[in-house]
């Protein structure tokens, strides 16, 4: 979710109380209405459901081609499979577990499956409880803190926190790794006990909000103490990480259990005399081959004590009998849980191209090989494997789970402290573990990531003067003169193939909630954000849908830019490869939408049937547009049941420019699944505020994307935009290609009238 997301966007839980008017939240558009707005916006929820019922039933008889099934499964052209293949618009995997995504069962799945439930209402609730008190940085919850229980709203949030114990105590136990203790949240009452004690609390880290909490009203985080919570907890985080990698670590068999040691064993605790002597010479050779093998041993005596003999009786194991156990559980283990996710060679050579892919191929065998406690917890994670296709239009997934190290939900690496979710998690993983990759590439801590923002915003420099356009949308709507500084985009390097013919160009638009509020600035006191104040960004009104009230139907200068990119960008196309029928447009919020094909003459007809609305999620768009790029070019893939489409070797490069407002919710889960495909070209346009912290703090993030993916490329912009820059700027990048600012211009003009067209 971006930060104006966060701010205006009333996704904030199933029903909102209030002093004069009822709220009710629409988990479709993860947003709040008011009880005038309900009864319209159910209107046109139901449009839609009829919409897509349509267009389900004309695709109905489109059918992806089947992958193989495993051995000893069901056949999949059953209705009652495992697996059924369903139409690409609407692609499932049916189970026999409760949960829809997977078809492999362990402890983290049910743990998953569990904490998915509430996961976010829990995220939701916090959110509305922020806004209710004006925190506007999600590190901090508010406090109020006295010698008992209220029902404020911020008591009750606690006492939702506290009810979800055994939710948290259960996927702790699926998480966590040998030696590490589970803990509560530092602010409940029972912290500060034997049983619990939290590494967070009040001894090492202080509260944001200082020493002084008012009794019965909650005080807003202090500035001074703010910076210190946050210098406290990035130092906290990074010496509890190295003490529990250099912790797992010590754990980790000192020997292969992939080489059966037992004999080693068995002879090993045999003396010398216990052999039987042999007089023939022949096998005197066999005995010392034999005994080679032994480890060396002293001078004293090789007769068992008496005291070994006791303990044997007693069934107590000696060290090296335990480590040889705990070896065979573990290799045992290991097997059963590869064998359930991967159940046959077809499965597990889509899985070993997929590490390839992503250049963890190497790293996951050093694991298998040296450290198996931590290949297993990674591999129950799915860490070695596709993201699973149905987890892109789920609110909650395994991949959305959020870490909280001062409460005590952990992550899945040893190193989880410090991340804001488990995307975010594995993708740094990844990173980190790359072939080929020189060192190790840290996620920025908090300090660092507002310094290199500021760092960004202060190099902004003045547009070049030759892109001047007087029918920008600035410039249209006068509300303040001249272009805003641009931070200039690195030159432009082709690091993927250029187009050619056969290549797919499709269009995807980000719809959510903060593209139809006014443009915000956050205002800093150190690293905490005070308030926000309105921008003098231009803004445009749309038409009055019969649906929306005005209010909301107005469009700020973020959408009139992002319909004006869309705009010249599509021209440009349609004028270079003559492609008059135009490219697929797919828009997403909390849900994704196929809007049409979109071109010269229906652009504005089909621009205004877009509404927007609701949260941030790139996953559900992304998976949109891999439907219909596989429904055009089916003949050259393959659909697998769990991780859907793969593309074979003749299957035409998808060419996707996707425009962005601000942080999706799920952007590292989107980050991830791209850098596995090698069919898809992405062009990100990130569209922000002029002089926003936020904007540039994302705008880095996707620059170190695309430094490390070559199928990735970035732009953004801020504040009054030259338009004919930007897009320029774009077509580079989205055509993998150096464009002459006189081949732009020609792709620019008018297309030539026909009597055909």
């Amino acid at each position: 979710m971006s930060e104006k997301d966060s701010l205006t966007d009333n996704s904030h839980g199933k029903e909102v109380a209030s002093t004069a008017v009822d709220w009710f939240y629409c988990p479709r558009c993860d947003k709040t209405l008011s009880q005038n707005e309900k009864t319209e916006h159910d209107d046109w929820h139901m449009a839609q459901d009829l919409e897509a019922e349509d267009q389900a039933a004309s695709t109905a008889s489109q059918r992806p081609p089947a992958y193989a099934t495993p051995a000893g499964l069901p056949s999949m052209t059953t209705t009652t499979n495992v697996f059924v293949t369903s139409p690409p618009v609407s692609t499932r995997v049916e189970s026999l577990g409760r949960h829809p995504t997977y078809y492999h069962r362990n402890v983290l799945t049910d743990a998953s499956d569990v904490r998915a439930r509430d996961e976010q209402e829990m995220q939701n609730a916090l959110q509305t409880l922020q806004m209710q008190y004006r925190i506007y940085n999600p590190e901090v919850e508010p406090e109020h803190e006295f010698d008992g229980w209220c029902y404020c709203p911020i008591h009750q949030y606690m006492r939702l926190k506290m009810s979800r114990y055994g939710v948290q105590d259960m996927w702790c136990r699926a998480v966590l790794y040998p030696g590490e203790k589970r803990y509560m949240d530092s602010n409940n009452l029972q912290s500060n006990s034997l049983w619990n004690y939290n590494p967070y609390g009040r001894q090492n880290v202080c509260s944001p909000y200082g020493y002084n909490i008012g009794w019965a009203t909650p005080t807003r985080p202090i500035p001074e103490y703010h910076e210190r919570f946050i210098l406290q907890t990035m130092r906290l985080n990074h010496n509890l990480n190295e003490a529990a990698q250099r912790n797992i670590d010590a754990r980790e068999p000192k020997v292969n259990i992939w080489i059966d040691h037992s004999l080693d064993t068995s002879m090993s605790g045999l003396s010398i005399n216990e052999f039987p002597e042999e007089k023939k010479s022949g096998r005197d050779d066999a005995k010392s081959n034999a005994s080679s093998s032994l480890p060396p041993r002293s001078n004293k005596s090789t007769k068992p004590s008496r005291f070994s003999s006791f303990k044997k009786s007693l069934g107590i194991k000696s060290a090296e009998e335990k480590d040889a156990e705990r070896g065979s559980s573990l290799k045992q283990a290991i097997l059963a849980e590869e064998a359930g996710r991967w159940p046959d060679a077809q499965w597990r050579d889509l899985v070993l191209s997929y590490q390839g892919k992503i250049g963890i191929r190497a790293k996951v065998a050093l694991l298998r090989d040296r450290y198996p406690i931590q290949y297993l917890y990674l591999l129950q994670a799915g860490y070695f494997e596709p993201i699973p296709v149905a987890w892109a239009n789920l609110a909650s997934n395994p991949l959305k789970f959020s870490i909280e190290a001062a409460s005590g939900w952990p992550g899945i690496t040893p190193g989880w402290r410090g991340y804001e979710d488990t995307a975010e998690e594995r993708l740094y993983w990844v990173l980190n573990h790359r072939q080929g990759v020189a060192g190790t590439r840290l996620k920025p801590d908090f300090v660092s990531v507002m310094q290199m923002a500021l760092a960004r915003m202060a190099s902004a420099v003045e547009p070049p003067p030759e892109y001047f356009s007087s029918d920008d949308t600035c410039h249209i709507q006068h509300t303040s003169t001249g272009y805003s500084k641009q931070v200039m985009p690195p030159p432009f390097v082709p690091h993927d193939r250029p187009e050619e013919t056969t290549d797919d160009t499709m269009i995807l638009l980000d719809i959510s909630g903060s593209m139809d509020f006014d443009p915000m600035r956050p205002i800093y006191n150190r690293y905490l954000i005070m308030d926000y104040f309105k921008t003098t960004q231009p803004k445009n009104k749309g038409h009055h849908s019969p649906i929306f009230p005005l209010s909301q139907t107005k469009l700020t200068n973020i959408t009139a830019a992002a319909k004006a990119i869309v705009k010249r960008f599509t021209d440009a196309m349609i004028n270079h490869d003559h492609n008059s029928r135009g490219y697929d447009l797919v828009t997403f919020s909390s849900h994704a939408r196929h809007v049409g094909t979109i071109n010269h003459t229906n652009f504005s007809q089909l621009w205004s049937t877009i509404h927007f609305g609701g949260g941030t999620r790139v996953m559900t768009g992304w998976q949109r547009v891999k439907e219909l790029h596989f429904q055009k070019h089916s003949e050259s893939a393959t659909h697998h049941p769990i991780y859907g489409w793969q593309a074979g070797p003749q299957t035409p490069i998808l060419r996707l420019l996707l425009l962005l407002d601000g942080e999706a919710t799920d952007m590292d889960e989107f980050e991830l699944d791209l850098l596995g495909l090698s069919w898809a070209h992405v062009t990100i346009f990130l569209i922000g505020v002029d002089g926003c912290p936020h904007h540039h703090r994302h705008a880095n993030e996707l620059q170190r994307i695309s430094d490390v993916n070559p199928h990735v490329a970035f732009v953004d912009a801020q504040g009054n935009m030259p338009e004919r820059f930007v897009t320029h700027e774009l077509l580079k990048r989205h055509l993998g290609r150096q464009i002459s600012l006189h081949e732009f211009e020609s792709m620019e003009a008018l297309p030539a009238y026909s009597e055909s067209a």
